[in-house]
């Protein structure tokens, strides 16, 4: 049987299967998933835990004397197979034959391991436990199902939140659920019974983060560019990922031209504020980019943007922090920089 991470609870609370498999990258899912059918088999007197780790090296007759023989500690015991590799070879396919042909519900085997591919899911020994037992893959979070999960944590964890700050919150930590949901722990200690500002969380996570964005956003839309290249200087060496760094400057810049566009159809600057629900505290950095910056030096950032997040991805011998100095530094200064090409392709 397979089932998703969110049906796991429900799934427990009808029956304790004999084999599971959990596969998957990501961590708290997985952390959780293996917590959950240890404490549920615990619950229901498997006192045993018994692990082995799957590798190139692994005698599969443990495996199979452990299945077989009789405890003399616990009636009923859980063994554990931490998978290195999925490449078991003809002697982990006889085993888990083995096995099958004696399953016991005094005994359970928990697989866990990373992701694995269509052709193992395929492979004979793997749709044969999963068929005798539950089969549950574990993909990343994001948009939706992110949405949904932080929002069963919340609940959780007893936290109110404005909706601006679940969005800062998916937005910081989107590709990294175990430190969202470790920060959401911090925050029910800080604000236990109370609501939590934006603002407030705004500033917690900023104090508490290497990788700081938002001091990045916040200097270029100050126009202080001097400071921009040392917060990009300074996550170079703290080994931010650029195309996280990327992400967040083309989110901003989408927003600035999506402002100027506003100001030109005829709206004034304080109902694009509303608008884009700005918060009063970070008004007058907005005010300051559109009085001093232009939609012609927008459009321009972004395209060396663009160009950037290619060399990124493409060419180790050029810089991606020092090309995202120069689209910085053409929020303000795109007159003087247009006529100057970076030649990143010659």
């Amino acid at each position: 049987m397979r089932i998703y991470h969110n049906q796991l609870n429900q799934t427990l609370a009808k029956s304790l299967a004999p084999i599971w498999l959990v596969f998957g990258d990501e961590p708290w899912q997985k952390n959780d998933a293996i917590f959950q059918i240890k404490s549920a088999a615990k619950a229901q007197g498997f006192d045993e835990f018994i692990r082995f780790t799957i590798d190139d090296k692994f005698s599969w007759d443990e495996l199979i004397n452990e299945y077989q023989s009789m405890s003399l500690f616990a009636a009923r015991r859980l063994i554990e197979l931490e998978f290195v590799s999925t490449k078991i070879g003809d002697a982990g396919s006889k085993a888990f034959a083995h096995v099958l042909e004696q399953l016991s519900h005094d005994v359970i085997l928990l697989c866990h391991g990373d992701r694995v591919d269509g052709a193992t899911t395929n492979k004979k020994w793997f749709k044969s436990l999963s068929s005798a037992g539950v089969y549950l893959p574990l993909y990343d979070l994001e948009g939706k199902s992110l949405s949904m999960w932080l929002n069963r944590q919340l609940k959780h964890y007893q936290l109110r939140l404005a909706n601006d700050g679940i969005s800062l919150l998916m937005t910081m930590f989107e590709g990294n659920v175990l430190a969202l949901d470790q920060e959401l722990q911090k925050l029910a200690i800080l604000y236990a019974n109370q609501p939590i500002s934006t603002e407030a969380l705004s500033e917690l996570i900023i104090n508490q983060s290497k990788f700081n964005p938002f001091a990045l956003i916040d200097a270029l839309l100050n126009g202080e560019t001097a400071k921009c290249v040392a917060i990009l200087n300074q996550m170079q060496q703290e080994g931010a990922p650029v195309a996280k760094v990327i992400w967040f400057v083309n989110k901003e810049l989408n927003q600035l031209k999506a402002m100027f566009f506003k100001l030109q159809s005829g709206v004034n600057q304080a109902q694009v504020m509303t608008d884009f629900k700005v918060w009063d505290k970070r008004k007058p950095l907005y005010q300051n980019a559109l009085s001093k910056s232009s939609l012609a030096n927008i459009m321009l950032a972004q395209s060396r943007l663009t160009d950037t997040d290619l060399v990124s991805k493409s060419a180790a011998d050029f810089n991606a922090f020092q090309m995202l100095a120069d689209v910085c530094i053409c929020v303000f200064e795109g007159d003087e920089l247009k006529h100057l090409s970076m030649a990143y392709h010659d």
